[in-house]
């Protein structure tokens, strides 16, 4: 029911978010995201995990498939086949969105589609070596504040 009042909005609070993943080789996924040039924190890492840094609050948490089936009751999605979710990550620049692209590709990634031009955003895509589907976008400042 729409009672015409601007719903209350909670305080803001960093809350940090890790995502998930199956991998089928520990090692090989983590030299793939090493070379992308992100790093992993060893308290959370193991022979089972380990832990993708992203940003201060983002993480994602790359699981030995049996490991993750640990976890769910539910069948494992088939990245080859299935896509269970696309990652979308956030570029300071048209230029970065490239470098990432360029160096998941060199490190082994796929091209999951064209590069993406609609003049106030840039991305592109790609699968990394579990065929996980990722996005890097970047979102022009000054086209943003002209829809604001």
């Amino acid at each position: 029911m729409d009672t015409g009042k601007t719903p209350e909005r909670r305080p803001t609070v960093s809350t940090k978010i890790f995502v998930n993943l199956p991998v089928q080789d520990l090692a090989r996924s983590r030299e793939f995201f090493t070379r992308l040039g992100y790093s992993f924190n060893p308290q959370f890492s193991d022979d089972n995990a380990v832990c993708l840094v992203i940003s201060d609050d983002i993480f994602a948490m790359l699981l030995v498939e049996p490991f993750f089936k640990s976890f769910t009751k539910k069948d494992v999605a088939d990245s080859r086949t299935s896509t269970e979710v696309m990652l979308a990550l956030s570029a300071e620049s048209r230029a970065d969105v490239d470098d990432l692209a360029d160096k998941a590709l060199a490190a082994g990634g796929t091209p999951a589609g064209d590069p993406q031009d609609l003049g106030f955003m840039y991305g592109r895509s790609f699968y990394d070596l579990d065929d996980h589907h990722w996005e890097v976008v970047w979102m022009d400042p000054a086209a943003l504040e002209e829809q604001g």
